[in-house]
């Protein structure tokens, strides 16, 4: 079992057949292929549309104790008006997803960027209802990264409730000079901010939104994994998802973080392989 969660922002990536995925795997077979090579997932799927009961029933089946989906709050509650006035949307939400128990950990507020100080009050009264440590917060306002007082009143009401605050790092994405479509999407809809690398509760939340060409991640991760082995000697149990421009690499990214993980820690457990492309047994059997 590693000591810390590794994973990508989704399971769902068709590019991925004939690589992470053998060539036959159909979409019910994704998510438990999934779970074998990684111990957490971004949970993007929630932010767009809440699942059904049904839906998050086989989710409930597919996924391992040990496994964690950090489940986003749908936008209609974190981008929907007034926090204050999302509890109750808030609440069905969880209760939606308690089938996955502790497999929820933590719940994603990914706030937008017009969510400014003007507003903290709002985001006090929504932790405090929330009335637990499983919750991460993601802000992109820039008087959020000023390091003035502002910055400073978010990190000592995030710090204050055990709340962490999610470093998001998309630096070796806007490193790229690129005329790919993807790479200039991606650019357009991530946003460009300055590094906080908190750890606010013992669960520190890392998003690393990567270069298109693996090896160009590697001084950009550098910093990260010298943190995250920091962290895991210093008893806390990070995260860590990587992204790519179309996420048609970021499996292969995630891997190479904790491959060059393994090299700090040389005691961390090899990833498991993924399925063999023609082995349509182990499908069959899933």
């Amino acid at each position: 079992m590693l000591p810390y969660f590794l994973g990508c922002p989704s399971w769902s990536e068709p590019a991925w057949r004939g690589s992470l995925y053998p060539e036959n795997a159909r979409a019910h077979d994704f998510l438990p292929l999934y779970t074998q090579l990684f111990n957490a997932v971004e949970g993007n799927t929630t932010f767009y549309a809440s699942p059904s009961p049904d839906t998050v029933a086989r989710w409930a089946a597919a996924m391992p104790a040990q496994f964690r989906f950090c489940a986003k709050l749908p936008r209609d509650i974190s981008h929907g008006g007034d926090l204050r006035e999302q509890l109750g949307a808030a609440d069905s939400f969880r209760r939606l997803l308690a089938p996955l128990g502790d497999r929820v950990a933590p719940f994603w507020l990914q706030l937008p960027a017009s969510f400014g100080p003007s507003r903290l009050g709002e985001l006090a009264a929504f932790v405090e209802h929330w009335a637990g440590a499983d919750l991460a917060v993601e802000l992109r306002h820039p008087a959020f990264f000023a390091r003035g007082e502002e910055e400073r009143a978010l990190n000592r009401l995030l710090l204050g409730q055990g709340i962490e605050r999610i470093c998001l790092d998309s630096r070796a994405l806007f490193s790229c000079n690129s005329d790919e479509p993807a790479v200039h999407h991606a650019q357009a809809k991530k946003p460009r901010l300055p590094v906080r690398p908190t750890a606010f509760s013992q669960a520190p939340q890392l998003r690393f939104i990567g270069h298109p060409e693996l090896a160009a991640n590697d001084a950009f991760m550098a910093p990260w994994l010298d943190k995250v082995a920091a962290w895991i000697e210093a008893g806390r149990t990070p995260y860590a998802f990587l992204h790519t421009p179309d996420n048609r690499l970021a499996a292969q990214l995630a891997r190479r973080f904790h491959a060059q993980l393994r090299q700090r820690l040389p005691g961390l457990a090899v990833l498991p392989e993924p399925t063999p492309p023609d082995t349509r047994e182990q499908l069959a059997l899933l």
